[in-house]
């Protein structure tokens, strides 16, 4: 069995031609010569790439290994879930989806119900999706969830919107196909954002889905041709070349979230702690059976007494950048109420843990919070 590590750096490359790259270039075609019928793997611009090609077969790889998977990349995370979701659904149908997921998950349910599909939402914990599932087309799963951390059985609900006759459609962005694979539990598509652990860089956006049903995977890529939501090839290169690393940072990322996780819940001042890798975590004992041995995610989030609390604390940091997203090189955190859409208390904090020594990190952290709590 190929490991991890060997997979990302060989994943997705063609086969070695002499005084070629390892890894060909980008690919900036609007349009490919084609004589005669249309017919062939690369027509036109916003169809097909072979930049793309590449980077879907690599991701693939990843999220699938053992079984055949198509995958279909996508110009951000939005726009592959958009894909899979309103490719899928029609006036008439119901979905169930997080209700404390992504931030985006509100407005996406607006736009499903103005074309008459029913929305039906749960928490993720305790897999309560499961109770609101009769009759739905398809089921959207978020493990963990985005801000919060919660996490569901992947397995369990999949099998049951099975039974149900309905799509399962999992998130799979914070934990990454290094920490997770959706497909070998039951899901029909894994779809992730690749802007955030996938590419690591903070330099990309990108997104993408990936299942082993050729119907659904050609249902989703006329979506893409439909709508336009194609990747530019520079972007798909930058991607192709950043996953090659995704197996050191994620390692990386993990070790310190959890370090970190671990030196929060030493803080009296910190209430809400949660990492799915803390053995005191309500989500740690599922989190342990499903997800990857080491590999919770970069994420880590908790709540300081109030905004102006959090505010001083963010402001303090010296090796943490106050930015949105999650899964760079570089630490970022940020107060995410400032958004709207979560649900979250005002000194709520998502933290996204970098490549850097978790001990300096930690350190900064300790020195930010003890400059926050003098201030009060």
């Amino acid at each position: 069995m190929t490991g991890d590590g060997t997979r990302v750096v060989r994943a997705g490359l063609p086969e070695p031609a002499a005084y070629e790259p390892t890894l060909p270039g980008p690919v900036f075609a609007a349009h490919f010569h084609l004589p005669g019928d249309a017919v062939g793997p690369y027509t036109y611009g916003r169809e097909s790439n072979p930049t793309w090609t590449l980077l879907e077969q690599a991701i693939g790889a990843l999220e699938s290994p053992d079984e055949p998977v198509q995958t279909v990349a996508f110009a951000s995370g939005m726009a592959a879930i958009s894909a899979v979701l309103f490719s899928q659904l029609r006036s008439g149908d119901a979905v169930v989806l997080p209700n404390d997921g992504y931030q985006l998950l509100p407005a996406v349910r607006t736009r499903l119900e103005s074309f008459g599909i029913e929305v039906r939402t749960a928490p993720t914990a305790h897999d309560a999706q499961l109770d609101v599932l009769d009759g739905a087309r398809l089921l959207w799963i978020e493990t963990p969830s985005n801000p919060g951390l919660d996490v569901c059985d992947i397995r369990r609900l999949a099998d049951a919107a099975h039974e149900r006759g309905a799509l399962v459609a999992v998130d799979n962005t914070l934990a990454t196909p290094l920490g997770q694979r959706p497909l070998d539990l039951g899901a029909d598509f894994s779809v992730a954002s690749g802007t955030k652990a996938l590419t690591g860089h903070g330099d990309v956006l990108l997104g993408y889905a990936s299942t082993r049903d050729s119907t659904l995977a050609d249902s989703v890529r006329l979506w893409r041709k439909t709508v336009g939501a194609i990747p530019g090839p520079m972007e798909s290169w930058l991607a192709h070349r950043s996953l090659a690393t995704l197996s050191l940072r994620v390692r990386q990322q993990a070790a310190g979230a959890l370090a970190l996780a671990e030196a929060l819940g030493e803080r009296p001042e910190v209430t809400g702690l949660r990492h799915p890798g803390l053995p005191s975590d309500p989500s740690h004992d599922l989190a342990v059976r499903q997800m990857r041995p080491g590999r919770f995610g970069c994420v880590v989030s908790f709540t300081l007494p109030d905004k102006a609390h959090a505010e001083r604390f963010l402001s303090a940091l010296t090796l943490v950048d106050d930015a949105t997203s999650f899964g760079s090189v570089r630490s970022t955190a940020e107060r995410r109420a400032r958004w709207g859409g979560d649900a979250v208390p005002e000194g709520f904090i998502r933290f996204s843990v970098g490549v850097e020594e978790p001990e300096d990190l930690i350190a900064d952290v300790l020195k930010a919070l003890d400059a926050a709590q003098r201030a009060v």
